[in-house]
């Protein structure tokens, strides 16, 4: 898994206003929080979290994380952020320090691979899971999952027990839940005309609004 270094700001205001006056400043807020401690308050520069959260593991990678003034090093993940709605920029982070030796749960988004026969016959793709829950070692979670919809025809459906995982990686989710069906093709109205498009799977990198307590 591929390690990034970041280096965060302690942070000692809190609150929407504060939050505020930090973003103007080019900086997001955030938390640093696990082993059994509590969460401290972070400041993190808005480039330098861009460019952590953008290599080949996405948000999954394992952070280096360092607190100026600070020496020691804390291994972390992105476990939780938060989007505005409108500019879609970053507005809060959830930094987890981890153990690189004890397994952990992370959502991990599913991307749909090929197109459907039946979609080929003039069925919709209707996709109702973009993600599941997995378990495994922090260096093991993959960026994101791929499932192979090719031979799903009108009627049939994939399921979370259908997802292939690499080895180490479990998914905890109900293997029953449906990730996503060819619907039948849409009937015209009167005077309508209807062309079958396939849904389009969200893909990963932190374009999807994750949610974050603000602190």
């Amino acid at each position: 898994m591929e390690r990034v270094e970041l280096v965060v700001k302690p942070r000692t205001t809190t609150g929407t206003r504060a939050a505020r006056r930090l973003r103007k400043e080019g900086l997001v807020p955030g938390v640093l929080y696990g082993s059994g401690k509590a969460a401290s308050p972070i400041a993190i520069d808005v480039h330098a979290l861009r460019a952590a959260l953008t290599t080949e593991a996405g948000r999954h990678a394992i952070i280096d994380v360092t607190v100026e003034g600070k020496k020691r090093t804390h291994k972390a993940i992105l476990k939780e952020y938060q989007l505005d709605p409108v500019r879609h920029m970053v507005r809060h982070v959830d930094l987890q320090e981890v153990r690189l030796d004890e397994p952990i749960e992370s959502t991990v988004a599913i991307v749909m691979e090929g197109v459907p026969a039946g979609v080929k016959m003039g069925g919709i793709l209707d996709i109702v899971t973009h993600e599941v829950t997995v378990h495994g070692l922090p260096g093991a979670i993959p960026e994101h999952l791929v499932l192979n919809v090719e031979a799903l025809d009108i009627g049939d459906a994939a399921h979370v027990g259908d997802v292939p995982t690499p080895e180490g990686i479990t998914i905890v989710d109900d293997v029953s839940e449906i990730v996503c069906t060819v619907l039948p093709p849409r009937v015209a109205g009167a005077g309508e005309e209807v062309t079958p498009t396939a849904a389009q799977p969200e893909l990963v990198g932190g374009e999807a609004a994750g949610e974050g307590t603000e602190a």
